[in-house]
Formats: C-alpha cells, structure tokens, sequence
C-alpha cells in the first residue's frame, strides 16, 4: 500500500496547486447569475452558470465598493477574480474582485458610475431644482422634429391651453452628434427667453436613449437658466437627464401636461376669485355705506347749521314761552288795574260828581266840607262834573240827625 493521506492534506495540496496556476489566480469568467444571496456579513454568495455547468463564487464585502449595480438573478454578467479551494468543505470557487454586466450591462454599468459620480457633486440636490412656473406662454421644446413625441407634446399643449407659444429645437436625439444637439437646444431657448424648456423623445433601447445619458447634457441642463423638464422614453425608461433636470416627466405626453396648464382650470380658478373678489367689495361697500351715514349724521348733528337750526328753535320756544308769560303777566297787571281803578273810581271826586255830588271851596281855596267852615256872605266855589258854580253862603244848615248842633 502507497502513501495515506488525510483529507486536510489532499484539500490543502489542491488549493497549493490552484494557487500556483497563473491563469487561475487572474481569470476573467462570464455568465448568469443564479442562487444569488446578498449575507448580512455584506458578503455576496452566486454561482454563474451557462448551457455546460455552474461555478461557485463569493464576494466578499471589502470588494463591493467597485459593485456599480445591484446583483439580481439572470443577469449576464462577467466576474474577475481567482479561484481557489474552501479547504473545509473541499470545493472549489470563484472569489470575485470586479463584476460587472455584460453587453448592455456594460453601458448600465457606466451609467450608474456617472450618476453616482454626478450625485456626489451635488448636481442632482434639491435644493438647485427650480420652480415650473405656474402660466407658461413660450414653450421651448428640445426634441427630434418627427416622431411621436413631438405631435404628443404639441398635441397635449395647446388641448389644455391654445393661446401658448411653442417653439421646437429640431434636435437630433439618437446616433452620432446627438448629445451636441440636445445641448445646443437647450441652450438657444435658454437665450430665446421662453417659460420651461422640455427636453425629451419616446421609447427606446437604453442604446437609443443613450444620449440623455451623457455628462455633458446633464451638465447643459444644470446650467440652464430656464426650468427644464425631462421628458424621455416611457415611464420605466430612467436617465442621466433624469435626475438633473427640473422636473422630471415619465413620458412626453406628461410633460406637456407639466408644463402647461389646463386653460379651463385657469378660468375656473379666475371666475372664482372674481365671485369672491365682488362678495368682498359689496360687503365692503356696504360697511362703507353704513359708515358714511353715520359719519353724514355725525356732521349734521354737530355742524354749525345744525346747530343754528336748533338754537333758533329754541330762541323760538324760549321766545313762545316769553310772550306766554308777558302775555299772562299783562293780563294780571290788567286785572289789577282793572280792581285799582275800580277802587279809584269809588275814591274819585269826579265820579263823585258825575253822581250829582259837588265839591265847595271857600275864598281861600281850601274845601269846605262842613257848615261850620262857611261863614256867611263867604264867595263859594261849586265844582260840579261840567264846570264851577260861584255862589254866596246865606245861610248855614246843619244836618238834624247830628245831636249837639243847632240852626244858625
């Protein structure tokens, strides 16, 4: 019997043979991707397998930061690594250090590098997205001249809003000199001064689209003055322009529908605020109204005609009650006068004449008012209602009915 060996030194003595094959250690594998499991180590466990048999690999996490994509079943993909034995189960595998897609994945690949790239530098912030305005008038639109992008966006435009302007950029958007076109578009209706700038075209292989895709378009958009609308392929069609761009619009279509708005709604919307803006004013005019009347009563009620008015009606009634009261006064004064010249008329010697009475006087003037006062042959005076009488005492007569007095 030979040599025995252990199974550590059959395993060990392989991975030294793979080791020191020099085609192994630098080796370039293509394939698909299958049993792809993403540890939580950060390790990446697949097999790549063809139409003739499958081939562990593992990548560990150190090595996933040149991983421009992430890992999926069925992707064709070619993987650059070495292989080796896993001593401990006594298989050999692929351990990856580069992988990256095949074919169409090699353009995938460089497109998510520039759009990390770009991100990292900020372009596709926020914070520099600028505002689509709300009432666009000059429509820029950068696209191929045929096709159904452009009748699409001229279609949509004018449906929703007939009066806006659209001028087109014939650009070429595919093959050769495409990217220069797009850029040069964009920067003439930057100058030309119109509203918002769509730049797109339809569907297409991401090898047709692949214009959108290039730095320096991006870089023409970041730079634009004017907002600018990405309007390019379908919905799930994605690019560079994409994301440095505006706005971005999943298709042409929409990106009309983004950029102009509905006409109808703008009235609606006006109609609404003329509703609003005529309730207002009324409501304002008539607060107006009452405050004008008050202010208007205010001023008569404090202005100086006012004021002469009301004075004058009282200087009347003040007047009214004066002649009231004179009036009544008079007319007590009258009834006073009335009762004194009544008591005068008893006390008057002229009434007392005009009754028949008379008044005598001696010679010396004074009144005579009793027999005894007249001498005899004395010159009397006989004042009667018309006039004087002269008349001669002769005789003196007392009256009877006075006890003590007797005949002269």
């Amino acid at each position: 019997m030979g040599s025995v060996y252990s199974v550590g030194q059959i395993n060990s003595y392989i991975k030294n043979m793979f080791q020191q094959d020099f085609l192994l250690n630098r080796v370039y594998i293509k394939g698909e991707v299958s049993n792809c499991k993403y540890h939580t180590s950060g390790h990446i466990y697949f097999s790549l397998k063809d139409e003739t048999g499958a081939i562990s690999c593992i990548l560990f996490a150190s090595a996933r930061k040149g991983l421009a994509f992430r890992m999926e079943n069925g992707q064709r993909v070619v993987v650059f690594g070495s292989i080796s034995v896993y001593e401990r189960d006594g298989s050999y595998q692929l351990y990856a250090k580069e992988i990256r897609l095949d074919g169409l994945g090699v353009l995938y690949e460089r497109f998510e590098a520039l759009r990390q790239e770009l991100e990292e530098m900020g372009m596709f912030a926020p914070e520099y997205k600028q505002p689509i305005p709300a009432h666009v008038r000059r429509l820029g639109v950068v696209t191929a001249p045929t096709g159904a992008a452009v009748r699409d966006i001229i279609h949509v435009a004018k449906r929703r809003n007939p009066y806006v302007q659209i001028i087109l950029y014939p650009a070429r958007v595919q093959g050769d000199g495409a990217a220069e076109s797009i850029i040069k578009g964009i920067q003439m209706l930057d100058s030309a001064g119109v509203d918002v700038i769509i730049a797109g075209r339809g569907g297409g292989s991401i090898e047709d689209l692949w214009a959108f895709n290039e730095e320096a378009v991006a870089r023409a958009i970041f730079e634009c003055a004017t907002p600018v609308i990405s309007a390019v392929g379908h919905e799930t069609d994605t690019t560079i322009a994409d994301f440095a761009a505006d706005l971005r619009a999943p298709t042409p279509s929409a990106g009309a529908e983004m950029a102009v708005e509905e006409i109808a709604s703008t009235e609606a919307l006006l109609e609404n605020y003329r509703e609003a803006l005529e309730l207002r004013m009324g409501t304002k005019l008539e607060d107006a109204r009452q405050k004008f009347a008050q202010y208007t009563m205010g001023l008569r009620l404090h202005s100086p005609k006012h004021l002469i008015r009301e004075k004058n009606q009282q200087l009347m009634q003040t007047e009214e009650k004066m002649e009231l009261l004179m009036q009544a006064k008079l007319e007590n004064s009258r009834h006073r006068l009335f009762v004194y010249i009544e008591k005068m008329k008893g006390l008057s010697p002229l009434e007392k004449l005009a009754q028949g009475y008379a008044v005598v006087t001696g010679s010396t003037g004074g009144r005579i008012t009793s027999v005894e006062q007249a001498k005899r042959g004395e010159l009397l005076k006989v004042y009667v209602t018309d006039g004087c009488i002269e008349a001669r005492a002769e005789n003196m007569i007392l009256q009877t009915n006075k006890p003590g007095k007797k005949e002269n």
